[in-house]
């Protein structure tokens, strides 16, 4: 099986090699061919990271068929961001194996275990979207408003211009609006007529 290793530290006092160490080992016993290793020095709570920016494009590339990485910390702090990594991983038919936790997805005590990850996942999108959810409609009864501001433009005005025969950009330029603010206000002007 060609594999790809992924390790990562979070500051650059660290280093990768108990990790490199561990995964070339495994995959020695087990008889992988390792066509790829990738590392980050960065804080696991990132997602835009170039070591694994590049893996995941190579997994796009079907350029190996597991990637080996020695704990799930290491490939994510957050448990949304590695489940829809693992989820993408899967469905390119990229298994994925963690030494730490002992998760291998191309067995089926893996794969339940994936799946079980999937459903914690979708549990914590939940649990922030409600918490936001909560968190504006507190705001709304504090009177604070959502959205962009309302914009104040002098109807009549716009109006007396169009009338005048000046074009929407002239008129938008003018006024300080915009051409599309200028159009709507004439448009609901004529349907109101």
């Amino acid at each position: 099986m060609k594999v790809a290793t992924y390790t990562r530290v979070s500051t650059d006092g660290q280093r990768t090699d108990l990790q490199i160490d561990e995964v070339r080992q495994y995959c020695q016993r087990r008889g992988f061919t390792i066509v790829g290793e990738f590392s980050d020095v960065a804080s696991g709570a990132r997602t835009d990271r170039a070591g694994l920016a590049d893996l995941m494009r190579r997994a796009r590339r079907r350029e190996f068929d597991a990637v080996v990485v020695w704990a799930f910390d290491r490939m994510s702090r957050s448990l949304s961001h590695l489940v829809s990594t693992l989820e993408e991983l899967n469905a390119l038919g990229v298994q994925f194996i963690s030494l730490r936790e002992g998760i291998d997805t191309s067995v089926p005590t893996g794969k339940l275990i994936f799946h079980v990850m999937g459903a914690l996942g979708e549990f914590e999108r939940e649990l922030i979207r409600s918490r936001v959810m909560a968190g504006m409609n507190a705001a709304r009864r504090r009177g604070v408003a959502f959205g962009r501001p309302k914009s104040t433009v002098d109807r009549d005005r716009i109006l007396r211009m169009r009338a005048a025969g000046q074009s929407f950009p002239y008129i938008a330029r003018t006024l300080g609006t915009s051409v599309g603010t200028a159009f709507r206000v004439c448009k609901a002007a004529d349907a109101a007529n």
